[in-house]
């Protein structure tokens, strides 16, 4: 059986390469920038607890033809791309193949659906953080297994993700695991604004209240929705506003497995940002003000993160101060 990676960036280079690790093959599918950069380097993979792989040859496509061989395509192109990346894959695609969204967001493995009715299209989560060092080398700095839709079709693939150090968790209701990982992302930006590692970023009060406020703001809406987010951590989402508000010295005692993650930890909107490439902010926070414009309200602080992104993607400097992001978002 053949995994194709569609749109291999880091999330997709690192799932992938540890397939192939784990023995499977695999064809990654994306830009040409790095398939001369693994041509050039290898695939280097590495974890927040001390895993060291190193793949020295792996099969890197840059265009949608080779995904017409997979049996299996986990997409996990950018949010923006998905559109685009089912048409490709709807003109090469084998009967019988299955396609799994491992994206941001909570609405691309319907958009992949509605372009590939023919195909079994599931949707995933990675709930882990992955940095892209450069020169092949991709690391993984947070914890997490991949969450999915529970699906039969699923099944001939289970063994090579355990093999590959990447167990599938599937769910009847994916949904709810979404808002969950949606909720916690809710902190890319303002990892992205403070320009500082996570573990740096969440250790200040000040940052955390800003999480916390653009937490609460969607837990609120969610409640009007009548959506319950899965638990994803020791602590329930509804609960996580309150432990992330305690002064510095309690946190740092009541919750220190938040702070014990890898110190080179960042978030993809930060990488995107240094990159100069456009965000997902518009399917993070973006979806928190969508739910509470069908309900007919508003979501003051989440939009104000959106525009504090979108003015840094235009090049303005981040590096904000934690109680001048504070002042900022609350005005």
């Amino acid at each position: 059986m053949t995994i194709a990676v569609y749109g291999a960036g880091g999330i997709g280079c690192y799932v992938g390469g540890r397939l192939v690790s784990g023995g499977a093959e695999v064809v990654f599918i994306g830009r040409q920038r790095l398939a001369g950069e693994l041509a050039e380097h290898g695939l280097h993979l590495t974890d927040y607890l001390g895993a060291d792989l190193v793949v020295p040859a792996v099969r890197y496509e840059t265009t949608p033809a080779a995904a017409a061989e997979a049996d299996l395509v986990l997409v996990t192109v950018k949010s923006a791309g998905t559109a685009t990346a089912a048409e490709e894959l709807k003109a090469v695609l084998k009967p019988g193949a299955t396609v799994v969204s491992f994206q941001n967001g909570l609405r691309n493995g319907e958009v992949l659906q509605e372009r590939l009715p023919e195909h079994t299209v599931l949707t995933g989560m990675v709930p882990f953080s992955v940095l892209n060092r450069g020169g092949g080398a991709f690391h993984q700095g947070t914890e997490g297994a991949l969450d999915v839709q529970k699906n039969a079709a699923l099944s001939p693939y289970q063994a090579a993700f355990e093999r590959a150090g990447l167990p599938l968790k599937q769910h009847d209701e994916i949904l709810p695991v979404q808002w969950a990982k949606l909720l916690l992302n809710l902190n890319n930006p303002v990892n992205a604004l403070s320009d500082l590692p996570l573990r740096d970023e969440l250790a200040q009060r000040s940052y955390r209240r800003c999480l916390a406020a653009a937490q609460s703001e969607t837990l609120s809406l969610l409640k009007a929705a009548g959506i319950t987010p899965a638990q994803l951590t020791a602590l329930p989402a509804h609960r996580m506003p309150a432990v992330l508000r305690l002064p510095d010295f309690l946190f740092k005692r009541l919750a220190s497995k938040m702070l014990a993650i890898d110190p080179h930890a960042r978030t993809s909107m930060w990488e995107d940002l240094q990159a100069g490439r456009r965000t997902e902010i518009d399917y993070l926070n973006g979806e928190v003000i969508r739910l509470a414009e069908s309900l007919g309200r508003t979501a003051p602080i989440n939009t104000k993160l959106v525009d504090l992104i979108r003015a840094a993607e235009t090049g303005r400097s981040t590096a904000i101060p934690g109680p001048e992001l504070l002042s900022l978002i609350s005005a």
